[in-house]
């Protein structure tokens, strides 16, 4: 691997939010799944590090809890043999887990993140990888997110939250870019 190789972090893409009445009714960009399996298959073939993260809710009712299905890793970004998988129980990827040691002993300072969902998951790895210092881009058309009812019973759209949790992300704690920005300029 060669000196600073950044490294691609795939955050929960699990079978489980395939069920999407259960998550809220409503989802956006169909397409991140894909987006992030071609740069998955990009960083394969440049022997970039890939990280996998799996959430592993400690709620057995949960569609991402251990014993359903639902928390196998969908078979677009299935992880291989020798790519690491990184288990969590609560939204940020860097909490009660190895995951930053393991980044710092690779001497790693660049992440790309993609992955499930931007207002949850990806919005918590990302803010705290800004926070760590980390030069962190997160990919937008490789995240997703679902609907969600406010604390005033207002109903917002997954489209909606998708871009809310992107521009509080953006410039702060990340650069939010596109999975063809990336194939065109950044790994070339």
């Amino acid at each position: 691997m060669k000196k600073d190789a950044p490294a691609l972090i795939l955050i929960d893409i699990q079978k489980g939010f395939d069920n999407i009445e259960y998550w809220g009714g409503e989802r956006n960009n169909r397409e991140a799944e894909k987006n992030a399996s071609k740069l998955l298959e990009l960083w394969r073939e440049k022997g970039l590090p890939v990280f996998h993260v799996q959430h592993c809710s400690s709620n057995p009712k949960s569609l991402l809890h251990h014993t359903n299905p639902g928390n196998q890793f969908q078979d677009i970004v299935r992880p291989a043999l020798h790519e690491p998988i990184i288990k969590k129980n609560v939204n940020s990827a860097f909490i009660g887990t190895n995951l930053k040691e393991q980044i710092d002993h690779l001497k790693i300072t660049k992440l790309f993140i993609v992955g499930l969902t931007t207002d949850h998951c990806v919005s918590t790895t990302t803010r705290m990888a800004g926070n760590f210092g980390y030069e962190t881009f997160l990919v937008s058309d490789a995240t997703a997110t679902f609907s969600k009812k406010g604390f005033d019973g207002q109903n917002y759209s997954a489209q909606l939250i998708h871009e809310t949790a992107l521009a509080s992300l953006h410039e702060e704690f990340a650069t939010v870019v596109k999975t063809n920005f990336i194939r065109q300029n950044l790994l070339m």
